[in-house]
């Protein structure tokens, strides 16, 4: 091979090495930490970046996006002294990519570690039946923890979710027929109040129709009482009304001669009345004399006109011999 030909090669191929090794292309939510002779040089963000050929070195290349981690299910023994498996996720993200480098060595192996140790101590806090109700509480307190600590590392702990809760089966099988229990109580105790409600309404239906009742029976005596006075004041109008046409009628002329034929028809009708009826009866001697006992009704009748004689008044008649 011709030497010259051997030399240009060897150059191409160092220029092309040149070139891998100096041009770098940075994508988009990413970072690279350079490195100047072993000393931290700076950060390059996303675009096309040129390094100093045998003297910058990538050493760290770190991920700017939202991270995801699975924690792995471990034990945890809660203030009731329950053994249960809890598993979790953790959501991350670097925010300075110089201290996710030089800050500690692995900062998602220390946070995992960081998450378990403080779920361990959140579930200690609680009692089992609470830590199926406190997740939303346990998971804030393992966040503001690790985010604490992980500031330093310059990664941002956004948010821990525990995914499940196991407790053994003994108390399972314990907290089902708690539940089924509980479950029992409820019913019994709405089964009575739905009695005792009832009763409630039946009473106070019988109450309200009692008053009612009593309401209608007062209103009808009330208007029993008011059509009785009604008709009182009607017949007393009326005998009133008739006793003055009466009145008036004596005083009209031949008004005397006409009550002594009324006086004296009634007389003998009911004397003859008498005369029908079966029974014995002592009367006074002169109660077979008419004439006597006309004259005496008129001089009632008398009695109760004025003495002196007014131009309307008839003369009075002769009394009855």
């Amino acid at each position: 091979m011709d030497p010259l030909i051997l030399v240009v090669a060897v150059l191409a191929l160092l220029i092309i090495i040149v070139l891998v090794k100096t041009a770098v292309v940075v994508p988009q939510q990413n970072a690279f930490v350079v490195e100047r002779l072993g000393t931290y040089s700076g950060t390059l963000g996303a675009g096309f970046h040129v390094l100093t050929p045998f003297v910058d070195v990538i050493r760290y290349r770190h991920s700017l996006k939202e991270q995801t981690y699975d924690i792995p299910e471990q034990v945890c023994i809660t203030r009731d002294n329950v053994q249960v498996g809890v598993d979790g996720v953790l959501y991350l993200k670097v925010l300075n990519p110089e201290r996710a480098s030089y800050g500690i060595t692995d900062y998602r192996f220390a946070i995992v570690q960081l998450c378990q140790t403080t779920l361990r101590s959140e579930i200690g806090k609680i009692d089992l039946d609470k830590t199926f109700e406190e997740r939303a509480t346990i998971n804030t307190s393992v966040v503001t923890e690790v985010d604490k600590a992980s500031e330093a590392w310059g990664v941002k702990v956004l948010r821990y979710e525990i995914k499940n809760i196991t407790p053994p089966q003994d108390i399972l099988a314990a907290m089902e027929k708690q539940m089924r229990a509980e479950r029992e109580k409820r019913a019994i105790v709405l089964t009575s109040e739905g009695v005792r409600d009832a009763a409630i309404n039946k009473a106070e239906g019988e109450k309200q129709q009692v008053i009612k009742a009593s309401e209608a029976r007062k209103q009808q005596q009330i208007n029993e009482a008011e059509g009785q006075g009604s008709a009182i004041m009607t017949v007393a109008n009326a005998t009133g009304s008739g006793i003055r046409q009466v009145a008036e009628a004596i005083l009209a002329p031949g008004g005397f001669e006409a009550v002594q034929l009324r006086v004296a028809e009634q007389y003998i009708n009911q004397f003859g009345n008498l005369a029908k009826q079966g029974n014995t009866l002592i009367v006074p001697a002169n109660l077979t004399d008419v004439a006597s006992m006309i004259g005496a009704a008129m001089s009632v009748i008398r009695a109760g006109q004025p003495s002196q004689p007014g131009p309307n008044r008839p003369p009075q008649p002769p009394p009855v011999a």
